[in-house]
């Protein structure tokens, strides 16, 4: 991320006002952070945790926790949401907007937002945090024909009030609105050679060098223009186009991040990232939108282009593994049913190796327990309670918060863990916090082993195509093998469901539209 200009409306307050983060504000920034002359920031921490250069981190001592950086993460973080929604002569058009996005919270909590237009004017409500507390004080009121909407979780640009989406520029033919999920590989080039041309930027999101690439087309023909400008861009996105006329979606060629098309009961229709949006405000789901099609909704109707093909298709296979609400069904296939299969497979792949119940983690990890204890015929319990009070773990800015958060949103059940033989499921494991301080959670709850099985291979790279994970060197599976990984978190063995068993899950043995980048 580019170092913000002086004065950039991103920045939230001038530097000298800003509270020093240092723990003794009185040295220079590297002693106070405990960096002696010469040293690396990454030696510093090393040393500090006892680590001579180059040395793996062992496993943690009893009762000890493996510490992370205060500001990395250790789950995936989620992408974005987005909705789109035409339906003329609707009065509440921003409520039905609303009501999408809550099915789509669980792919954003940082921030969120609506646009309503009547062709004339637009309006816009947004805010950060929860939709609850986006639209604290009330939604659009505009009675208008089209609507799109964006909850966000940031992949690109941070966490700031000037980000929050949708986004909106305005050319000779009116305004174009945008809500985007996913993330361009090269919008750093695009958007240099745009500030050369004295091109200014609002935000820090790569969404908007999209925006103002559609508004400085040079194209009588909206669809033409939106065309010409998704060619010169790479990368995942699936999108809503709000224009004073017409509603557009977009999936990117390799079809990357999902889009859905509905029609609700009087006749719009509506856009989604997922169908368990359209299922909240009552649509028929009719299909998906096909990798590098753009639809467009108007007064005349519903109509398709292809403007773009690949040669492969690339759908991010976490979508079923963690992202998807398992309600949803993505490119006709339900990710219920793909997260019990994952089960299935990694209870084959587990045989050999002995146990007394099946316990998730929740909430992800409980279609895949199900059908571990199907296949293996082991008894499905539960193991860990969450509390619903808790916000995801995963999507918190900080580690600090999150590392809280996870003890304060998981309690043993003592009675179904004392003196057993547990597998513990869960989908994934990133850098390994989190599943080290469930794995103590089960053991102090007197488990008496605990084979832990993930759902997915071990990840192995950084996505960049809209996931915002740690840098490779920080992914534990990147610098461990399974059984150092295993010592790590404290379990008794780890079990990491294999390619070809997910791909089978999946529906795609021979791999032909499935990106797996980050197990390889």
């Amino acid at each position: 991320m580019s170092t913000p200009r002086p004065g950039h409306p991103c920045d939230r307050a001038p530097r000298e006002n800003r509270p020093c983060l240092r723990q003794n504000p009185t040295l220079p920034p590297a002693q106070a952070r405990g960096q002696t002359p010469g040293q690396t920031p990454g030696q510093a921490r090393a040393q500090a945790r006892g680590q001579t250069p180059g040395q793996i981190p062992g496993p943690p001592a009893q009762g000890e926790v493996w510490k992370t950086s205060p500001y990395s993460p250790h789950r995936w973080r989620e992408e974005c949401g987005v909705v789109g929604i035409w339906a003329p002569g609707e009065e509440h058009i921003a409520d039905l907007c609303y009501l999408a996005l809550f099915a789509l919270q669980h792919r954003g909590q940082e921030s969120a937002g609506i646009s309503v237009t009547n062709g004339l004017h637009i309006e816009s409500v947004k805010g950060m945090g929860l939709l609850t507390d986006a639209f604290r004080n009330g939604r659009p009121t505009l009675n208008g024909h089209a609507a799109i909407g964006h909850v966000r979780y940031s992949t690109y640009g941070g966490s700031l009030n000037c980000n929050v989406q949708p986004i909106f520029a305005y050319s000779p033919g009116g305004f174009v609105g945008l809500a985007h999920n996913g993330n361009l590989t090269n919008a750093e080039e695009i958007k240099a050679a745009m500030t050369a041309e004295g091109c200014l930027f609002q935000t820090k999101t790569d969404s908007e060098v999209i925006l103002n690439q559609m508004a400085r087309a040079n194209r009588e023909n909206v669809e033409e223009a939106i065309g010409a400008t998704l060619r010169t861009i790479t990368g995942s996105y699936s999108l809503v186009i709000l224009l004073p006329d017409r509603l557009v979606g977009v999936r990117d060629p390799r079809g990357y991040r999902p889009l859905c098309l509905g029609r609700l009961p009087e006749g719009g229709y509506v856009l989604a990232s997922e169908s368990c949006a359209l299922d909240a405000v009552k649509a028929d789901f009719i299909r998906d939108i096909e990798p590098g099609e753009m639809v467009t909704i108007d007064h005349k109707g519903l109509r398709s282009t292809i403007f773009d093909k690949a040669e492969k298709l690339s759908s991010c296979v976490f979508e079923y593994i963690y992202f998807a609400r398992p309600d949803s069904v993505l490119d006709g296939l339900s990710v219920w049913t793909s997260r019990f299969e994952m089960g299935r497979e990694l209870a084959k792949e587990f045989k050999g190796r002995e146990a007394d119940i099946v316990i998730p983690v929740p909430d992800t990890g409980i279609t895949a327990a199900l059908g571990f204890s199907k296949e293996s015929g082991l008894p499905y319990l539960e193991g860990l309670i969450k509390n619903r009070y808790v916000g995801r773990s995963f999507i918190m800015p900080q580690q600090i918060s999150r590392e809280t958060t996870v003890e304060m949103k998981l309690n043993p059940v003592r009675a179904n863990l004392k003196d057993r033989r547990v597998v513990l499921i869960d989908d994934s494991i990133v850098r390994g916090t989190t599943s080290a301080r469930i794995v103590s959670l089960v053991r102090r709850a007197g488990a008496k082993e605990v084979h832990m099985c993930i759902s997915s291979p071990p990840i192995t790279q950084s996505c960049n195509y809209g996931i915002d994970t740690s840098i490779r060197k920080e992914l534990i599976a990147s610098n461990m093998s399974v059984e150092e990984i295993g010592n790590v978190l404290g379990v008794d063995s780890l079990i990491y469901l294999s390619e070809k068993g997910l791909l089978k899950s999946v529906g795609d043995p021979a791999n032909q539209r499935n990106c797996l980048e980050c197990f390889s």
